[in-house]
């Protein structure tokens, strides 16, 4: 649901008290992130409605402004649809690499407050601040000075939820949208819930939300008031987590597992690509442009992934593990290459998307960048053929690393493969 339909379907606010003792849990949400960066260098779009994402006709929305939204613009909506349904929109193509550098910054300034704090997207995390009350005052007091750093120092603007769980918190920064604070007291929590509808929950999706609609269970406080017993026998054990989520109650860790870290890069072609030479072509960009970025990081990667897309959105994953970890677009592109060409083989149909995804990384200095173990002699020693294989993968290394600082200083398209200039 979108934020606007969230915030009528709460009830009244205004009824909430003020006390934040025990609400340590802050969710810091970034008001419409990608807009608010792209406005920082164009002001006099402030107060329009605003889009960003692709230009191509199958370009899809990153993020819109509240504006816009007005509208029934949201993310992950076609371009085309948006612009239909706002025509005065403002169209902005994503900035590469400008959105990244913001949110450390931001979280940079949550840092100062406290090390117990997880970033869960580009946009948004959670901030434990019990460690920091008898230095800087209350939870409140707390949420509200961080979002006036945030603003003087970034130009962005943060809504914060407080509360003493991170599904409240959440919820609360949700309806604090948009450049506002809520503070929901310990007990005032079931008033605050109830009256939302159920889908308002974290891990409520269509599927889960279709489910409980059968039974009749429409709004937080159906769910909460059912049985126990039977919300798990029935919905298994998401449904007790659910059930717990409808009485404030959030078990999990502020710290969750950390993910595998991975670097990726797709594209969604303007018109369905049948041709193999193309997609071959397509694939070496999309591998030049991950393994830059791996480069930039002083990262290799030990995997490879492939996303093949058909036109009737039927989507395939391939994942090949690299002999040795790398950062040069060749050997990604020498390890995807059979995938690709097997799946252009066993479907003839039109491609819409293709991507590229490097996982299971590993620091430069830590993958050693070795030759094959059977490119050893038994006495240990490097053989002639590694000896070789080193030195032209030293070869290779040093020639990208020669066009990453020409592309730095004179842009991305000053130096490129031959192979990625069309034939006009």
């Amino acid at each position: 649901m979108s934020r606007k339909q969230l915030a009528r379907g709460g009830g009244d606010l205004g009824r909430l008290g003020t006390d934040d003792t025990g609400c340590v849990i802050l969710h810091i949400d970034m008001d419409a992130f990608f807009v608010g960066v792209e406005l920082l260098s164009r002001p006099e779009l402030r107060g329009r409605p605003v889009v960003v994402g692709g230009r191509s006709g199958r370009g899809v929305v990153v993020s819109a402004s509240y504006e816009a939204r007005e509208y029934g613009v949201h993310a992950a909506m076609p371009v085309g649809r948006a612009m239909t349904l706002c025509p005065r929109a403002v169209l902005i193509p994503p900035s590469r690499g400008l959105y990244s550098a913001y949110s450390r910054q931001v979280f940079d300034i949550v840092a100062r407050i406290t090390a117990d704090y997880t970033r869960v997207s580009i946009d948004e995390g959670y901030v434990d601040v019990s460690s920091a009350l008898r230095r800087l005052g209350s939870p409140g007091r707390i949420a509200t000075d961080l979002r006036a750093v945030i603003q003087q120092e970034t130009g962005l603007t943060a809504s914060i939820g407080a509360a003493s769980t991170k599904v409240v918190a959440k919820l609360a920064s949700a309806r604090a949208k948009p450049d506002g604070l809520l503070v929901v007291p310990v007990d005032e929590v079931a008033d605050f819930l109830r009256p939302m509808p159920v889908e308002a929950l974290p891990g409520v999706g269509q599927s889960t939300q279709s489910g409980f609609a059968r039974f009749g269970l429409r709004t937080i406080a159906d769910l909460a008031d059912a049985d126990p017993s039977w919300v798990e026998r029935t919905f298994g054990a998401h449904g007790r987590t659910l059930h717990g989520f409808a009485h404030g109650i959030d078990r999990r860790p502020l710290h969750s597992e950390p993910k595998d870290h991975s670097v990726s890069a797709e594209r969604t072609f303007e018109d369905d690509v049948w041709d193999p030479a193309v997609l071959d072509t397509e694939l070496l960009r999309l591998c030049d442009d991950v393994a830059g970025r791996l480069r930039a990081e002083g990262a290799t990667a030990r995997g490879v992934g492939l996303k093949y897309r058909l036109a009737d959105f039927t989507t395939f994953s391939r994942s090949v593990t690299l002999p040795v970890p790398s950062d040069l677009p060749r050997d990604l592109h020498g390890a995807l290459l059979p995938a690709l060409r097997k799946l252009r083989a066993s479907h003839r149909a039109g491609v819409r998307l293709l991507g590229v995804r490097a996982h299971d990384l590993a620091s430069l200095a830590a993958s050693g960048r070795q030759g094959s173990l059977f490119d050893i002699d038994s006495d240990g020693a490097s053989s002639p053929g590694n000896r070789r294989h080193e030195d032209a993968s030293a070869g290779a290394h040093d020639a990208q690393r020669a066009l990453d600082d020409v592309r730095r200083r004179f842009g991305g398209d000053a130096i490129t493969s031959a192979s990625f200039l069309r034939k006009g």
